[in-house]
């Protein structure tokens, strides 16, 4: 694969290119109440060129090997174009080029596994929730990709890797007259086939939980302390403060970019926060990024103080700052971007138990369900709540939207567990699709939480 690579490098005409090949499949099963109305396999293939000329930088995608020539030729002359143009010549920051092959363990490959058994699997956790009283319906899928990808540049990159992600994942909704509540649940990773076998308890648990939400009441909307539990902690990590750690979202917004600026306090001395895709056994692990550059562990906040952020290779050159590794591709069609890997806070020593005494009274809120930001303010669903009298689990509401503002909420955070969960759910929709970011927190306590009802 690498002589082909390298001989579509040698048609162009450039400072820098490099080209990327994937052969993806797909494999999907889906469930709709007790109906099974889907089950597809997919293979598709393709190339992603792109081409560095005078600070003009170009990408042409391509799935045939014979428009290889023409694609170089259109990158080269798109490049030149966008220099002739442009009043922000590209360059990239040095990376070593390195040759490598990356295979991430498995603990038992899907690829190896028959399409009835991964049926019979989706079917037996699609009928846990179907044969429970008051379950009106599901939408759980059982989904597989591969990635095989091969990467080279004209500084003599030559990386190849395997990205396979596993996962059984949906919705479970509960019905008691007019009143529904919907529930979502996700099984897998990136270990393989292992991961989402023999986990009938977790789908009973939260199947449990949706029929128990029809008896709970609506939250009163307020402003309350409130525990967060490890997964809505982890959405707020990811989607309030991480996307603002990237720096293609901030280099062109001005007062983002000051108030982001290496060295700001930003949160409280409890806070750290982390993104790591070096984990082994997490969603988003990987090796090489999509510029072929090794991914490392960055520090993004310490001791409430901004200390990094992810980078491409261009912008880390613009900034000034280290490569890390994070410059990710949704698949061959798409040209990279930087994204997160596994962002989490990092635990302390406190546990749940000891977090709850804490907040006495308030909220304990659990679980995302769908949000949004809008600059550095948020709302986020949870798909539950209980009251907490007395630093006990008093009784479960539903209908719960949390609201705040990113830097008030680092700054009101006032103790971090010991208990870090890095979620099996996971995926990120900024550009395109990245279905193994991860994100993950340990329980937090944190004042003065803007709560209202859906």
């Amino acid at each position: 694969m690498f002589d082909e690579l390298k001989s579509i490098l040698s048609r162009v005409d450039a400072d820098y290119a490099d080209v990327r090949y994937e052969l993806m499949f797909e494999t999907r099963v889906v469930f709709s109440g007790r109906e099974l109305t889907g089950v597809t396999s997919n293979r598709s293939d393709g190339y992603v060129l792109r081409v560095l000329k005078r600070g003009g930088l170009a990408t042409v995608s391509f799935t045939r090997p014979e428009d290889a020539a023409r694609a170089a030729k259109a990158a080269s002359e798109n490049a030149s174009l966008v220099a002739q143009r442009t009043k922000s010549p590209v360059s990239f920051a040095r990376a070593v080029p390195e040759a490598a092959r990356f295979r991430p363990p498995l603990g038992e490959d899907p690829r190896s596994v028959s399409l009835d058994e991964k049926l019979s699997l989706a079917r037996r956790y699609n009928d846990i929730a179907m044969q429970t009283p008051k379950i009106a319906t599901t939408q759980i899928a059982y989904s597989e990709t591969t990635r095989q990808k091969h990467f080279a540049s004209t500084e003599g990159a030559a990386v190849s890797e395997d990205l396979v992600t596993t996962k059984i994942a949906g919705s479970i909704t509960s019905q008691d007259g007019a009143l529904t509540q919907t529930v979502a649940q996700t099984t897998g990773g990136s270990q393989g086939f292992a991961k989402v076998r023999n986990r009938e308890a977790d789908w009973e648990a939260r199947t449990k939980t949706a029929v128990d939400l029809l008896k709970a009441e609506p939250v009163t909307a307020g402003t309350y302390p409130v525990v967060l539990n490890p997964w809505l902690a982890g959405v707020f990590t990811h989607e309030a403060f991480g996307h603002f750690s990237e720096a293609d979202i901030i280099e062109d917004n001005p007062s983002m970019r000051q108030r982001m600026n290496l060295g700001a306090k930003l949160g409280s001395d409890l806070v750290s926060i982390v993104d790591d895709p070096t984990r082994p056994g997490q969603l988003g692990f990987y090796g090489y990024d999509d510029e072929g550059v090794r991914v490392r562990p960055v520090q993004l906040m310490k001791n409430g103080v901004l200390s990094g952020r992810l980078h491409s290779r261009r912008t880390a050159a613009a900034f000034g700052e280290p490569l890390t590794g994070h410059c990710v591709a949704e698949d061959y069609r798409y040209a990279p971007i930087i994204r997160m890997g596994c962002i989490f806070i990092e635990p302390a020593m406190e546990s749940r138990d000891s977090l709850l005494a804490r907040l006495g009274s308030g909220l304990y809120v659990a679980d995302a369900m769908g949000g949004q930001t809008m600059g550095e303010n948020f709302t986020f669903g949870a798909q539950y709540a209980y009251r907490v009298k007395d630093g006990r689990l008093a009784g479960m509401v539903r209908d719960v939207n949390v609201s705040g503002n990113l830097y008030n909420t680092l700054r009101s955070i006032r103790a971090v567990g010991n208990d870090l969960e890095l979620q099996e759910a996971g995926g990120c929709g900024k550009g395109q699709i990245n279905i193994r970011s991860c994100y993950g927190a340990p329980h937090i306590l944190v004042e003065d939480v803007v709560i209202g009802g859906r």
